[in-house]
């Protein structure tokens, strides 16, 4: 019983680790959407929750909860870069915006695609220096 729930904690820890996550769970999918850029970002950052909704004008509209796993706190930025509905970039990427984010905070920020190519995204996130 003791090791089915340690192998249990692992791999919920594992999967939290890996940076990304939804509302409905961490899955792989929900987890090559969000990327954390540079070792140290990986470490200190994750996203604890991604939410997108399809715009009335076709729009798609991403909201990233992006938490800090630090003690401390940090400053970071973070851009969406919309893809096409097989993976390649429509050309709409935002500009990075600076987020500081509190010891163990957490922040949503919200991104909205220019056009109505955009089917996927990729949220991403760095240290600032």
């Amino acid at each position: 019983m003791k090791n089915i729930l340690l192998i249990t904690v692992l791999v919920l820890g594992a999967g939290c680790a890996t940076g990304g996550g939804s509302a409905g769970g961490t899955t792989p999918k929900a987890n090559a959407k969000f990327q954390a850029l540079g070792g140290l970002a990986a470490n200190a950052v994750t996203c604890s929750a991604l939410k997108e909704t399809l715009q009335s004008d076709g729009r798609l509209e991403v909201r990233a909860n992006v938490h800090n796993r630090m003690s401390k706190r940090i400053q970071v930025q973070v851009n969406c870069v919309f893809k096409d509905a097989d993976g390649f970039s429509t050309g709409d990427e935002t500009p990075f915006q600076s987020l500081i984010l509190d010891e163990r905070g957490q922040q949503t920020v919200t991104f909205t695609s220019l056009n109505n190519k955009a089917k996927d995204y990729t949220v991403q996130v760095r240290l600032q220096r």
